[in-house]
């Protein structure tokens, strides 16, 4: 399937597919050196083979009490009535730094019990899991159709890796709790191993702090970006082609049930990223 006609399938899928019977469990202690999650199931998912969307939180929702990776994010935009054809996996950090391999581990546990098509898993992070998904694509740049890194940075020994991989990362020049310097790091880097950098979207927002990129997770242009890629492609293209924007990031809530949508409690961190760096 060419990634044009991908786009259009997923604008569909992501917009107005029907998820009634959709459902979201959470799993606790299933998953040896993994984390705890939850797990968004599509409606009718044993049928046929899903996408699998993974998103790491930020640092706020660390802790043991799995409910507060529902307070913002992926899972919250799915309860405010945002429709994603795809696998959802959640995890929750208990604290400190994401680790790659306990999420590539708890990524194996859903893909040796759920109907995951394998070629189109992706990850999304946001602060702390913008640094997670960095670390864990650099890590396994094989594995991932897509990636977006929100206002994070990278701890891995090389991200040269990461030119492999279709790689959006998004910063705000006014975020003063991770500044933009962290992600210019990583970009800087891939720069350095490839010059031309074919799989990287990079943007900089002037005026945008370190909470409002928040909105981006509620945002169907996010879905319809991730679900656009797969590791089949070839060769390994990047969409360019859907907007995501300060602009457009105002409107994120429009089309979602205000009622159902939990605060952002604490997306702002309260110290600046590194002090929970590996």
């Amino acid at each position: 399937m060419t990634i044009l006609l991908r786009i259009l399938l997923v604008a569909v899928m992501a917009g107005c597919c029907a998820d009634a019977n959709a459902r979201v469990t959470a799993h606790k202690d299933v998953v040896p050196d993994g984390y705890n999650f939850w797990i968004h199931q599509p409606d009718d998912s044993a049928a046929r083979a899903r996408p699998l969307i993974i998103f790491l939180h930020g640092s706020s929702l660390c802790g043991t009490n799995l409910d507060r990776v529902r307070n913002y994010g992926c899972l919250s935009a799915l309860e405010a009535g945002r429709k994603v054809d795809a696998f959802l996996l959640a995890p929750q950090n208990p604290g400190g730094s994401w680790k790659p391999k306990r999420v590539m581990n708890t990524l194996q546990w859903v893909i040796n019990h759920f109907n995951v098509d394998t070629t189109r898993i992706s990850v999304v992070g946001m602060s702390l899991g913008g640094y997670g998904t960095i670390d864990f694509v650099a890590e396994y740049p094989d594995k991932v159709a897509a990636a977006m890194a929100i206002c994070g940075g990278g701890t891995a020994s090389s991200f040269k890796q990461l030119n492999q991989v279709p790689m959006w990362i998004i910063h705000g020049l006014a975020d003063r709790a991770v500044s933009v310097k962290e992600s210019r790091k990583v970009v800087e880097s891939m720069r350095q191993a490839d010059a031309s950098t074919p799989l990287l979207r990079y943007d900089e927002w002037p005026g945008i702090d370190h909470g409002q990129p928040a909105r981006v997770l509620y945002m169907t242009e996010l879905y319809q970006w991730l679900l656009s890629h797969s590791t089949a492609d070839s060769p390994r293209q990047v969409n360019r082609d859907i907007e995501i924007s300060p602009a457009k990031m105002k409107s994120a809530y429009k089309d979602l049930d205000s009622s159902k949508l939990r605060k952002h409690r604490g997306v702002v961190a309260k110290k600046k990223r590194r002090t929970t760096k590996k």
